[in-house]
């Protein structure tokens, strides 16, 4: 088993910046990638960004490049989201997750709510 809580939502001033984090525990060496989606009120739960246990290989969805960046720390323990340059639509609910696989995230954080005003 593995858990997640992430930490770090809020409210920002669109253009302005947020830092999520998510703590790991349990079995987390045991997870191929980390990520985190989100889920604006009215739409579907999307994809936004993840990062690989081996490489560090990170992917982005194309509506957050240039502006969020995944990392992590070296024990894999804490998995981060800078959110730069923040738009309204970035307003959402963002949840951690963890992939035992690629494309299978079978964990999930509660999730923290993000909200950027205009």
């Amino acid at each position: 088993q593995v858990q997640l809580l992430e930490s770090g939502g809020g409210l920002v001033q669109a253009g302005g910046s947020l830092r999520l984090s998510c703590a790991a525990s349990g079995r987390i060496f045991s997870s191929y990638a980390m990520g985190w989606f989100r889920r604006a009120p009215g739409k579907e739960r999307e994809f936004v960004a993840a990062i690989t246990w081996r490489g560090r290989l990170t992917s982005y969805a194309d509506s957050v490049k240039g502006r969020f960046t995944i990392s992590s720390d070296n024990a894999w323990n804490t998995v981060y989201l800078q959110m730069n340059s923040m738009k309204p639509e970035d307003t959402a609910v963002y949840y951690c997750t963890a992939a035992l696989s690629p494309g299978h995230y079978n964990y999930w954080g509660q999730g923290t709510q993000v909200t950027v005003s205009s």
